[in-house]
């Protein structure tokens, strides 16, 4: 037996059923949920990352569980149904792709010529940029009205970025970016010298955001790159643990050329593997 959207869907309703269903569930909202939702999606993007695709079906499982979590409080409240969820989606990927569905019609014959990706995404802008002008009041109608703030800050940083870039406000290339990032580093030094607690976290900041800039000139994903980072310090940092395991010294007992020196042993061994960063 394989179980449906349905099945799903019944499930959900059964474990906030007042009476019989499950008290952890009962207690949920919406705010309480959000932590679980954005957990599933990095470890979706995880999985991915590492090529894990044994267990990818299982892990879009429990991120489409969290969209039917959220609808089934809304139900509750009678804002809207998972139907409604589907619905609106749907209705906005048609809207936002007129060279796939130009009647406007999701199951209408396609006989029309395909779009250059530029012209694709010039229009996507467009779009988009209606739909904005659709949703905000006219005085505050900004390019960044729907950058969402929940974003993690290295993902945010690339969207102001990349919205402001779509109207000129960019650099032409990436060494005028690496330049920035000197400077910012300049001015980290700078604030560092001075003592100043308030400047200095205003300048890592300014170096944070240079950072992602220049990421994004080079066709990278700065949320991807630093988790990319953390997985290479990981596996590094763990491999010095084990060597001291294996010769029975604990790691306080290390100073840091030898810490060092492991580090570079594990950098050594990394070199003949795939994709180690």
């Amino acid at each position: 037996m394989t179980y449906t959207l349905e099945d799903l869907l019944h499930l959900m309703a059964r474990l906030r059923d007042p009476q019989y269903g499950c008290p952890w569930d009962l207690k949920q909202d919406y705010a309480s949920i959000v932590p679980h939702t954005i957990e599933e999606a990095y470890e979706v993007a995880d999985t991915i990352e590492r090529g894990d695709f044994e267990h990818l079906q299982g892990e879009l499982g429990d991120l489409l569980f969290q969209v039917v979590y959220y609808s089934q409080l809304a139900r509750e409240e009678g804002r809207f149904e998972f139907d409604g969820v589907v619905d609106s989606i749907t209705r906005k990927l048609i809207r936002r792709h007129p060279h796939v569905f130009p009647t406007g019609e999701l199951y209408a014959p396609v006989d029309t010529p395909s779009l250059s990706e530029t012209q694709v995404k010039s229009r996507w802008e467009e779009i988009k940029a209606e739909e904005r002008a659709e949703k905000s009041e006219p005085e505050q109608l900004s390019l960044l009205d729907d950058v969402p703030t929940a974003l993690p800050a290295l993902s945010r940083a690339a969207k102001l970025q990349k919205r402001a870039a779509t109207v000129g406000f960019d650099w032409p290339d990436a060494l005028p970016v690496l330049d920035k990032v000197r400077e910012e580093l300049d001015e980290v030094l700078q604030a560092m010298a001075d003592g100043d607690a308030d400047a200095l976290e205003d300048e890592v900041g300014d170096l944070l955001f240079a950072t992602v800039n220049l990421a994004r000139h080079l066709k990278q994903d700065p949320e991807h790159a630093l988790r990319r980072a953390n997985r290479k310090f990981e596996r590094r940092f763990r491999f010095i643990e084990q060597a001291l395991r294996d010769s029975g010294r604990p790691i306080e007992d290390c100073n840091l050329d030898e810490l060092d020196a492991l580090w570079g042993e594990a950098k050594r061994q990394e070199k003949n593997l795939p994709s180690c960063g």
